[in-house]
């Protein structure tokens, strides 16, 4: 077995727990007792901030650390041989960074912040622990796993058969629908952290043809622009441009 190694280096602890928020996306999606929830809160990590447009994860590495987003967003991707970048994961507060390294010793794409971020490196060993001892916690991160499985069905369906305008829409309803776990108030508008460029290597599109179809967005009022600013007005315009349905997020997960 290949040895491990630190992915990032780490910072000192900060104050009092912030894993709450990991804790949120992760009840979600699975029920978890309130001993459950204690022991990720008591999680050990150690905190780190970096600025937008830094590497949190190299394809190749091998990694000791599952980093925890706690604020801001940040995004996985891959190179094609011609230096081309396609996004295929955008990740929100709350959301583990890398699960997968629980179990596959070798990461396979490259993450990076889009926005300032805030990240919990945790201990790979302690999740190890905590799913090898609290079956909830283990059937949680698998849970986890498959829903984002399911969400990358779904982008591909999104680059490979939907036309610009509906491929869209549909990203930019489910930005909303996923950040309702953590902002109530996100169906009624978001601010979209994402550049037309960001935008055009997640749908596949070019930068040029995703301006203009922000402009039909933004004629219908389902989109609403200010000089590099973008914020979703109507989602439900959106959504019936998109004929969005939230089935593959499993939102009923935990009921």
């Amino acid at each position: 077995m290949t040895e491990r190694g630190p992915t990032l280096p780490c910072a000192s602890p900060a104050p009092g727990t912030k894993l709450d928020i990991f804790v949120r996306k992760l009840l979600a999606y699975s029920r978890l007792s309130t001993a459950d929830q204690g022991e990720l809160l008591a999680l050990p990590y150690q905190y780190r901030e970096l600025g937008p447009n830094m590497t949190i994860l190299r394809e190749g590495d091998h990694s000791q650390i599952c980093p925890i987003l706690l604020s801001g967003f940040a995004f996985r991707y891959k190179l094609a041989a011609d230096g081309g970048r396609q996004i295929v994961a955008l990740r929100i507060p709350g959301d583990p960074l890398d699960f997968q390294s629980l179990y596959l010793h070798t990461v396979d794409h490259h993450m990076q912040s889009l926005t300032p971020v805030e990240l919990a490196l945790v201990p790979l060993a302690a999740l190890e622990r905590l799913a090898e001892t609290r079956r909830s916690i283990a059937r949680a991160i698998l849970v986890d796993i498959l829903v984002e499985g399911s969400i990358g069905r779904e982008w591909q369906l999104n680059v490979g058969r939907r036309h610009a305008l509906p491929r869209l829409a549909h990203f930019l309803c489910e930005l909303a629908y996923r950040l309702q776990v953590i902002d109530p108030g996100a169906d009624e508008g978001i601010d979209v952290p994402l550049t037309q460029e960001q935008l055009a290597d997640i749908l596949g599109l070019t930068p040029v043809h995703v301006n203009r179809t922000l402009k039909t967005l933004e004629e219908a009022g389902a989109v609403i622009r200010s000089g590099r600013r973008l914020r979703t007005g109507a989602i439900g315009v959106l959504a019936r441009f998109a004929d969005f349905t939230p089935l593959y997020l499993h939102r009923d997960n935990a009921a």
